[in-house]
């Protein structure tokens, strides 16, 4: 991966760039009154600048102009229009997201936005052109249904990572995470000669994962700064467009590892945390009668601090969960032996989260430790 030297200069950059841009950040926010008040629904318990989306937009734009001063990187952006509609459109999802943090917008005002956002990428080209799906063999995607296709991924990813924003560290460090992944991933099928060197898709996940980084220096707990709708709907907006520029133009002829198959799993499993918990509230709201964008604390995150997980510990867990599930994606891409392993792998990871967030279990660990601290409680209970 001849390119990975370079990728990772330009993360680098990116990252010293948000941190340097944090602060000043910070005090903007604070002086126009651009912050994350605590209520009922938040963890945090004190007034938060917003501003990290704006530290992170700055971090893409000044290593989008290095990558321009990098022969290699450069034929990359000047390859096509699609970098400077990646970046169009996270300015515009990054506006909208400004005015929602601001002032909520309404459901239908924001996935409006969402959706100018994704028209952008597609009459920029960054977009997929095809799919792979199992059993349903090679797709190729017609002018008439790849503008919903593309539309469908940004909402889906972007509110998927907005939804999960909810801990400090939290959603900046599992984008940082799939990013990094993503960028690899990319090179390695450059290097198989299965996607060309001017694809676009590593370059920006690398970009990702350097701003991400950059933004946790002042967002881990206990956070300085937060992204805000601004900073999630960007990073959720970049994922897809890197997503779809990797996974939708894979070649049909490709069968080296699991996920060529149906290339499109591969956002699936390393952005698996916020799309799960995206779904489950879904699910969760719908059958309650409540809105999708309705606020409340049964994510993902809030469910393992009421097992007693601190917030830090949560965070890590989360991130731990994302590490190995990215994991299933890369490892099978250098070693065709572990290709086996996957369903496997992916089952027992399934079993264990149903497991552990099932309200069988819940109820018997809360069982189990009110009859440990009261054991006459116990004593009547073993009779029984």
């Amino acid at each position: 991966m001849g390119n990975l030297a370079t990728y990772l200069a330009l993360a680098v950059v990116a990252a010293a760039v948000t941190v340097l841009v944090n602060r000043p950040a910070r005090l903007i926010s604070l002086k126009v009154g651009y912050t994350a008040q605590p209520d009922e629904r938040k963890v945090h318990d004190h007034v938060t600048p917003y501003g990290g989306g704006g530290a992170m937009f700055v971090g893409l734009c000044v290593s989008l102009i290095v990558a321009e001063l990098i022969p290699s990187t450069r034929a990359v952006i000047s390859s096509s229009h699609e970098m400077l509609g990646v970046l169009l459109a996270a300015a515009v999802i990054f506006v909208i997201g400004v005015i929602d943090d601001f002032r909520e917008m309404s459901a239908p005002a924001k996935v409006a936005g969402q959706f100018l956002a994704a028209s952008i990428l597609y009459f920029s080209g960054a977009t997929m052109y095809q799919l792979k799906l199992p059993f349903a063999g090679f797709i190729v995607l017609g002018p008439s249904i790849l503008p919903v296709i593309t539309a469908v991924w940004v909402v889906a990813l972007s509110n998927a990572v907005n939804l999960i924003d909810g801990l400090d560290g939290l959603a900046a460090g599992i984008v940082a995470i799939a990013s990094a992944t993503l960028c690899v991933y990319g090179l390695r099928l450059e290097d198989l000669g299965l996607l060309p060197i001017t694809n676009v898709g590593p370059l920006i996940a690398a970009l990702t994962c350097g701003v991400c980084l950059g933004f946790l220096r002042d967002n881990f707990h206990p956070a300085k700064l937060f992204m805000g709708d601004a900073g999630a709907l960007m990073l959720g907006l970049l994922m897809s467009a890197s997503t779809m520029v990797i996974g939708g133009r894979t070649p049909p002829a490709s069968g080296v590892t699991f996920f060529f198959f149906a290339p499109l799993l591969i956002p699936v499993f390393i952005l698996g945390v916020p799309l799960a918990d995206a779904v489950w509230a879904f699910v969760r709201r719908t059958a309650s009668g409540q809105g999708f964008h309705t606020p409340d604390k049964n994510h993902i995150h809030h469910r393992l601090m009421r097992l007693g997980h601190g917030h830090r510990r949560t965070v890590v867990l989360l991130w731990a969960w994302t590490a190995l599930l990215c994991g299933f994606v890369l490892v099978p891409l250098f070693d065709n032996r572990a290709n086996v392993f996957i369903p496997l792998g992916v089952a027992v990871l399934v079993i264990a989260l149903v497991t552990w967030f099932s309200p069988l279990w819940n109820r018997w660990r809360r069982w189990n430790g009110e009859a440990e601290a009261d054991p006459q409680r116990e004593e009547v209970g073993s009779r029984r």
